[in-house]
């Protein structure tokens, strides 16, 4: 039987976490705050639950390198998986530049790793897969996988409702679009939390339904995610957070 690949991803994106605007995009009323996201260490509890449970801790850092870089990493372990995720970028008018992503994963022992490297020069990301690399043409604002959880914190600070991303992820140029849904009082770990909801709209047709919460007070931080399909489902919740 062919072993399913666990969806720990999902904690990253947003997985993971999800996009520069369109023009058509609409702005709340709220006065929008500036200022990047502010450098953290958040542990998360995750739930993924497919006719057994399995739970894992995962833990993530955003740090501030020299001269406007930035590092953002993900790792999340367990018996039988393990995941380590990061992205290198700079940020250039609230809009995040990726430089370079790269990701290991070992689940049931079966070992994956894959390094993308951004070359906004001539608009190419090198993608070096199983020690085979090759090139595919990126738009301006394209984002990696991980980094676009950030993003989408920094368009919420702008007070943006709906999102459009272009993601280079697996070879290939992936739209992923988001809206804003509405505000929700949460009970989490860190006490009852006033969160954003905000639903992943590009794959509802695929009968995948994604919900993100963030909280505004914690530097738009993600507090929550639930993901359901074909009778699966993955769940993430905070444990803990501490400012660097």
């Amino acid at each position: 039987m062919r072993a399913r690949k666990i969806p720990i991803y999902l904690v990253a994106i947003f997985m993971s976490v999800l996009m520069l605007s369109l023009s058509s995009t609409k702005v709340s009323a709220a006065a929008p705050q500036t200022t990047f996201l502010k450098p953290y260490s958040a542990v998360y509890s995750t739930i993924w639950k497919k006719g057994i449970s399995l739970k894992v801790e995962g833990k993530q850092t955003l740090s501030k390198q020299s001269d406007n870089f930035w590092r953002f990493v993900f790792s999340a372990d367990s018996m039988i998986a393990s995941l380590n995720e990061s992205s290198t970028f700079q940020v250039k008018d609230h809009q995040i530049i990726p430089q370079k992503y790269e990701y290991k994963s070992t689940v049931l022992g079966k070992k994956r790793t894959a390094t993308l490297t951004f070359d906004w020069d001539k608009n190419l990301v090198r993608n070096d897969v199983k020690d085979k690399p090759w090139n595919l043409a990126i738009n301006p604002k394209t984002l990696d996988k991980l980094s676009i959880q950030l993003q989408v914190r920094q368009d919420l600070k702008l007070g943006k409702n709906e999102f459009d991303y272009q993601i280079a992820d697996g070879g290939y140029i992936k739209n992923w679009r988001f809206e804003r849904d509405q505000m929700e009082t949460i009970k989490t770990k860190l006490g009852r939390l006033s969160a954003i909801k905000i639903i992943r709209t590009d794959n509802l047709d695929k009968g995948k339904k994604t919900s993100f919460w963030f909280v505004p007070k914690l530097d738009y931080l993600l507090v929550k995610l639930e993901h359901k399909e074909d009778g699966e489902s993955y769940y993430l919740d905070i444990d803990s957070v501490k400012l660097l």
